[in-house]
C-alpha cells in the first residue's frame, strides 16, 4: 500500500511541476513587450514635401512645380551648434528656362526649430551689396534678418572646394520671400532670391 501512495504522490508532484512550467511559459516576456510610441511634435511641419528633405544628397531627384531636377551636390554648413544644408540642382531636360539661361537653382533645408525648405534662384548681384537694413529688388522690399560666418564642407559637384568658410547675410520679405548674399572665402558677393516651398509642391525621389 505504501509504495502505491508514494507513486501517486510522485505523479501528482510531476503534474504540478509540469503545470507550473506551462503557466510560466504563458506569462508575457518583459523583453518582448512592444516599446511605447515615440512622442511626436504636434506642431511639426507635416506634408510640406513627399520624402524627407533633411536626407537630400547628390544623386537624388527632386520634382517641383512639374519640373524634375537632379541633385548634383550639397553644401553642409555649420555655425556653432547650428547646421543647415544647400543643394545644387540641375534641371532634367533642356526645355526649362533655368537650363537655357544657365541660372543656378538651389534648395536649402534647415530646422530652426521647425523644418523650412526654400527654393533659391541665382540673381545678378551687380549694384546690390548687403550693407543696408533694407533692400528693394523687383519691387519687393526685404529687411535684413541675419548675418554670420559658417564653416562648410561639400559633397558631389558644387563649384566649391571640399571645405571652407562662407559669410552670409539674409534678408526677409513678405509672403515667405527671401534675399540672401553669400561670400565664399572672402570673394565676391553672390546673391539669390528664395521662396518657401508651398505644401504639396515638391517630391523627393531618393537616388540609388
Amino acid at each position: 500500500m505504501l509504495p502505491a501512495v508514494i507513486a501517486l504522490l510522485a505523479l501528482i508532484l510531476v503534474a504540478l511541476v509540469v503545470l507550473i512550467v506551462v503557466l510560466l511559459r504563458r506569462r508575457p516576456n518583459a523583453a518582448q513587450t512592444p516599446p511605447a510610441p515615440t512622442p511626436v511634435d504636434p506642431f511639426a511641419s507635416v506634408g510640406e514635401v513627399a520624402g524627407d528633405p533633411r536626407a537630400l544628397k547628390a544623386g537624388d531627384l527632386v520634382e517641383y512645380l512639374g519640373v524634375r531636377y537632379f541633385v548634383r551636390g550639397s553644401v553642409r554648413l555649420r555655425e556653432g551648434g547650428y547646421t543647415w544644408s544647400e543643394h545644387l540642382l540641375d534641371a532634367d531636360g533642356a526645355d526649362t528656362a533655368d537650363t537655357v539661361a544657365g541660372t543656378k537653382v538651389w534648395v536649402s533645408v534647415e530646422e530652426d526649430p521647425d523644418l523650412e525648405v526654400v527654393w533659391w534662384t541665382e540673381r545678378d548681384a551687380a549694384g546690390l551689396t548687403p550693407d543696408q537694413p533694407t533692400l528693394t529688388l523687383d519691387g519687393v522690399e526685404y529687411r535684413r534678418d541675419e548675418h554670420g560666418t559658417a564653416d562648410y564642407r561639400t559633397e558631389g559637384t558644387t563649384g566649391l572646394g571640399d571645405t571652407g568658410r562662407v559669410e552670409y547675410v539674409d534678408y526677409e520679405g513678405p509672403g515667405g520671400r527671401y534675399l540672401s548674399f553669400e561670400r565664399f572665402g572672402g570673394g565676391a558677393w553672390e546673391a539669390g532670391t528664395g521662396e518657401r516651398v508651398p505644401t504639396g509642391t515638391m517630391t523627393i525621389y531618393p537616388g540609388g
